[in-house]
């Protein structure tokens, strides 16, 4: 049962679903059937957020999130990690249901709860980010590398929330020393600038490559990875659809294949990979769900020293292998 204080923080805090509709973002229209999937997406991470602001035990959260659709369950822990982030914040840093969340039932599912930290981020002051990542190690697997994914969040909400300035206006963001590599910070959230560009334009190829295009050139890689991402993860094109998509992305198809990839390997580490995620593969970078999967897995590098960080290098071994391919 939910508690007085968190329905409290519930009203305060959770959006309504309407918020996150193609129609109040003022997104460009489209088919209502490719809207009406996408805003499922973003709808069934506010449900997250809203269960994991309100409820009283870690059992109660685990049992209603249980109940979302397997598509939509990890969206969900977005949102119930994003809700989990705020409420140990507001503990000075203190708190540890994040941690219980992500060594407990959100363990297959920590691709897309890094990002639900990200989330969280774009509500909190920066100098609250250094305590947002609970200590993983040696309990789950690509941490620390993977959670660059936070700053991939952080960019995706800036440019779905405020689309004007981060898009539109193709705000940078000022660099931070996340992983000690602040270098990095703008290209990480880029890169979740890239998958929001996927949602902004309802998953059509043109609009969203004329998208990509008006950025400065030197943004266009670490965006044309994050619509990879987004266009294999969250769906919303027909095959013909993504083969027009590689097309589009001429130079940068190595980039949208590096992000099929992860896409792929986050779908298959939470145990369920719907048909368009399979449509991607072959579409994007020509593989089969295994085989994209065993190329994430034999990549992939421990705490390497060096001015570039771990969750960069190991995208540059993924890209090398499809830049190695025949045209």
């Amino acid at each position: 049962m939910p508690t007085t204080l968190g329905s409290a923080r519930r009203l305060v805090m959770t959006p309504a679903l309407t918020e996150v509709t193609f129609e109040r973002r003022g997104f460009p229209p489209g088919p209502a059937d490719v809207a009406q999937h996408l805003e499922a997406i973003p709808q069934a991470v506010l449900c997250g957020f809203e269960w994991g602001i309100d409820t009283r035990s870690p059992w109660e959260l685990e049992r209603r999130l249980s109940l979302v659709r397997r598509e939509h369950l990890g969206f969900a822990y977005e949102g119930a990690t994003m809700a989990c982030t705020i409420l140990d914040a507001m503990r000075g840093g203190r708190g540890h249901k994040t941690r219980d969340l992500l060594d407990g039932p959100g363990r297959p599912h920590l691709f897309l709860a890094y990002i639900g930290i990200g989330f969280a981020m774009a509500r909190l002051p920066r100098p609250l980010w250094r305590r947002v990542v609970p200590d993983l190690t040696g309990s789950a697997p690509y941490h620390p590398a993977m959670s660059w994914l936070a700053v991939d969040g952080y960019g995706f909400d800036r440019a779905y929330f405020d689309t004007r300035k981060w898009v539109d206006r193709q705000h940078v963001p000022a660099p931070y020393p996340w992983q000690g590599k602040p270098d990095y910070f703008p290209r990480a959230v880029d890169q979740g600038i890239g998958r929001a560009l996927w949602f902004i334009h309802g998953a059509r190829p043109d609009d969203v490559a004329d998208a990509v295009a008006r950025f400065d050139p030197g943004r266009h890689a670490d965006l044309w990875s994050g619509v990879g991402l987004a266009s294999t993860f969250a769906g919303g094109a027909a095959p013909e659809a993504l083969r027009a998509l590689r097309g589009l992305a001429g130079r940068y198809r190595d980039e949208v294949a590096l992000g099929m990839v992860f896409a792929v390997k986050a779908r298959a580490h939470a145990g369920f990979v719907p048909d368009h995620t399979e449509w991607a593969a072959s579409a994007l970078g020509e593989l089969g769900v295994d085989a994209a999967v065993a190329l994430a897995d034999d990549t992939v590098g421990h705490d390497e020293d060096g001015p570039e960080p771990t969750y960069e290098l190991w995208r540059r071994r993924i890209r090398a292998h499809f830049a190695s391919l025949p045209n």
